[in-house]
């Protein structure tokens, strides 16, 4: 196993699922990670179908056919792979990348994922999920105009919910 792969860089925070929510205002579902550290929380909208997979994963809902996220998991060990982390890696125009860190015959593979995908992996394999500092500094930066007051209001309400207020997706 490569330390490298399994451990974060510096440049690296590491966060869990604090909980997943619908937005009151666009009905979309969210995922709330949160810094394993701080109270510093990073909202990433997914759609329904990747929220689908994730809440199926966090109740450890059996389906009676393997859903994609488990068909992935199931190939990857077939082939002798290991997915050791997941990266929140980027945020460029208002969209997440994220960043699968698998391990394979004692190399290191990347994949490029969106974050929904990552993370429903990363409890699949019970695998540690990381934030770039760089994205959790960006995503602190409200846009100008308008919606200035309300991603910064947004940020301290999510912040400051309880666990009553997180949704039953809590963990």
């Amino acid at each position: 196993m490569a330390d490298s792969v399994v451990t974060s860089g510096s440049d690296e925070v590491e966060m869990q699922i604090r909980g997943l929510m619908m937005d009151p205002v666009t009905n979309m579902p969210i995922v709330i990670l949160k810094d394993v550290a701080s109270e510093t929380v990073l909202p990433i909208w997914v759609g329904i179908f990747e929220a689908n997979a994730i809440a199926l994963e966090l109740e450890k809902t059996a389906t009676p056919r393997p859903m994609t996220h488990d068909l992935l998991q199931t190939m990857a060990r077939g082939l002798n792979a290991v997915v050791r982390k997941v990266v929140v890696s980027e945020l460029r125009e208002d969209t997440f990348h994220a960043v699968i860190w698998m391990e394979q015959a004692g190399e290191s593979v990347t994949l490029d994922a969106r974050p929904s995908d990552a993370i429903a992996l990363a409890l699949r394999w019970d695998c540690p999920i990381f934030a770039s500092r760089a994205v959790l500094d960006r995503a602190k930066q409200p846009e100008s105009g308008s919606q200035t007051v309300n991603a910064d209001e947004m940020r301290r309400w999510l912040e400051n919910l309880n666990d009553d207020e997180m949704g039953r997706y809590k963990m």
